[in-house]
């Protein structure tokens, strides 16, 4: 099975127009277009009923202590963790592709609604739940796509990773507000095949060149 974009080139840096977060004029940073990339796959097993898609980030600091610190950099030997993006189940196998805009334009605060979406996918909750779960004005459960914001005090250039899965069954069995870690747990055995495609991105702008 085979996944690209016409979005960007498989590895390279991210436009930021599909970011959450962008780097602003005069200094700091910003949010930004977040706009869902193009996807587009092939080759697809016959005997698979859906599509299951997770993007997710594998640099993000596993402690806070440092994130987002003026003067400061997030230290590159930090223990990482996953930090998941998008998570979409349930995807029709054809048509292969996903248009650019067609899930997220824009950032929402409070996160887009879920999990419910025309044709019958679902889509679960990205990890922007937990990290504005204490902020009074952008707390809420965030459905769907959002794209990068790493630290922009981070030493190391974030890596993010779409996974397409195709899936021996309709359903996948997770309900609710599922989120990416369940969605691995329920592929476990149902995988017929899979692709990725990736990207790099930062708002440190030292390596921002």
């Amino acid at each position: 099975m085979k996944l690209w974009s016409d979005s960007w080139t498989n590895g390279d840096r991210i436009p930021a127009r599909y970011c959450a977060g962008r780097l602003a004029d005069g200094g700091g940073v910003a949010f930004s277009d977040n706009l869902n990339p193009h996807l587009a796959w092939s080759d697809v097993p016959a005997e698979a009923q859906s599509m299951v898609l997770i993007c997710h980030d594998f640099d993000v600091p596993s402690q806070a202590d440092d994130v987002n610190q003026p003067g400061r950099e997030v230290p590159a030997d930090l223990p990482r963790v996953d930090f998941f993006h998008w998570v979409l189940v349930d995807l029709p196998p054809r048509p292969t592709v996903i248009a650019e805009g067609e899930f997220s334009r824009g950032f929402t605060p409070r996160g887009k609604p879920g999990p419910a979406l025309p044709g019958g996918a679902r889509q679960g909750l990205n990890d922007y739940t937990g990290w504005f779960a204490g902020d009074p004005e952008r707390a809420g459960q965030y459905f769907g796509y959002d794209g990068p914001f790493p630290p922009f005090n981070d030493s190391l250039v974030h890596h993010y990773v779409f996974t397409l899965y195709a899936v021996a069954v309709g359903r996948l069995p997770v309900d609710g507000a599922f989120t990416g870690p369940q969605v691995r747990q329920a592929l476990a055995g149902r995988v017929l095949a899979e692709a990725t495609f990736s990207g790099t991105y930062t708002l440190n702008r030292r390596l921002a060149v």
